[in-house]
């Protein structure tokens, strides 16, 4: 298949760069370690609580193995919960892992008293409050290939002629199909999915819509890009193609837009069988009737292979976090991470202290600590949170719960951990 010859992008969000998590990605690649040195010990919550996982949405059944094969008690679910449900269920779970319909608000997190993780087993993470982990790369090729397979059906009405052989109509005809072949496409949001479209890039959004072709949005849901594509922009346009864009429904019917292609709405059916209606977007019966429009039920990661990926991916971050305190991958925490005890250092334990980010708190954490010898310490902070993790020997098993009391006890302390 020939792609466009010209790509071109404009960043509407900020650019992904070199972090701790790509190093930890690089290095989970490099060849494993000699067999002579010692492997990592297996270490428990001080308390020796079962930990308890909740997963939804029918995450990939991988995941769900490899968290049970680790000791943990998991709950597994094929569809999304409603707020009122996950507020009755979530208390008695430690962590829970969800796709894009499930949304952890302010009033579920209030009623998690015991959640120490989120992990998303999807792109998108607009959620709060915990330690969250997704996997951002490994079902982005699976959207690029969606939207590939979408420019094509839309410049050659692919969907239109189809549905009409279906219902025992033929209509052949060449009038208003083009080749993608010497066509600009352009993409808004040069992140992970646009970046695997591969572009130069255009300096302002307008330029962009001026000159490209075809036109492909990927955006989080932000203030900033809530409407940003609207009467105004889709006017700048050549009369040709929106790959997942949905605010083209006058533009279609004017025939200024020849076509487009929406996988992502606003309000999404909470379980396959669900009515897609005007209760649910009061657009939805009128933009079904629109030709040449392709509608796709948010399936751009959905499949096997992005799956697979990343229930693998996701699940060894929480592993990591709820078994070593980890952090790295974490999109809303700093990211933190100490070499593993070996296995026969048994005189050592781990300390893993979430705090606000505020002067003192190393001072106050390292006092409590100085009885013992600090094998090993890092500390970092992202926004209002900071992370300290250290690794102690030779702490007497009666005096565990009155350190972790006074660490837990200072004015800062978000959440306290002791991993022995």
């Amino acid at each position: 298949m020939s792609l466009p010859q010209n790509i071109a992008a404009v960043s509407v969000s900020p650019t992904v760069g070199s972090s701790l998590h790509d190093a930890f990605a690089r290095r989970r690649t490099v060849e494993p370690a000699p067999s002579s040195l010692r492997a990592p010990r297996v270490l428990h919550p001080l308390e020796n609580e079962g930990l308890r996982l909740l997963i939804l949405e029918n995450i990939s059944q991988e995941a769900v193995n490899t968290f049970r094969s680790q000791g943990y008690h998991v709950d597994h679910y094929t569809k999304a919960l409603s707020e009122d449900e996950l507020v009755q269920k979530i208390g008695s779970y430690h962590g829970i892992g969800i796709r894009s319909k499930t949304k952890i608000t302010a009033k579920v997190l209030k009623a998690a008293s015991k959640l120490l993780v989120i992990g998303c087993f999807c792109i998108g993470t607009n959620q709060a409050g915990v330690p969250v982990f997704n996997s951002p790369f490994s079902n982005s090729r699976s959207v690029a290939e969606l939207v590939m397979s979408e420019l094509v059906s839309l410049s050659r009405q692919l969907f239109d002629r189809a549905y009409e052989l279906k219902t025992g109509i033929w209509n052949k005809q060449s009038k208003n199909c083009w080749e993608i072949r010497g066509k600009t496409l352009g993409i808004v949001g040069y992140g992970h999915i646009g970046s695997q479209l591969s572009a130069r890039q255009t300096e302002t959004l307008e330029a962009l819509l001026a000159e490209a072709d075809f036109v492909t949005l990927h955006v989080p849901e932000l203030p900033e890009t809530i409407k940003m594509i609207s009467t105004e922009q889709l006017s700048k346009m050549k009369t040709w193609f929106l790959p997942h864009q949905q605010r083209s429904r006058q533009a279609i019917k004017s025939k200024h837009i020849a076509g487009a292609a929406i996988d992502v709405f606003p309000h999404e059916p909470g379980a396959n069988g669900d009515p897609f209606d005007d209760q649910l977007n009061p657009w939805a019966s009128e933009l079904r009737k629109l030709p040449n429009v392709i509608l796709t039920p948010h399936i751009g990661g959905s499949t096997e292979e992005a799956q697979a990926m990343i229930g693998q991916e996701v699940s060894q971050y929480l592993s990591r976090y709820l078994g070593y305190g980890s952090t790295m991958g974490a999109v809303n925490f700093p990211e933190v991470d100490l070499r593993a005890i070996a296995a026969g250092q048994e005189n050592q334990m781990r300390v893993c202290h979430i705090h606000r980010n505020q002067p003192g708190v190393l001072k106050q954490v390292n006092d409590a600590l100085s009885p013992y010898n600090v094998e090993k310490q890092y500390s970092d902070s992202k926004g209002e949170i900071a992370y300290v993790m250290a690794d102690i020997a030779d702490v007497n098993a009666a005096e565990l719960t009155a350190l972790k009391q006074r660490i837990s006890s200072t004015d800062a302390n978000i959440l306290t951990r002791f991993l022995t």
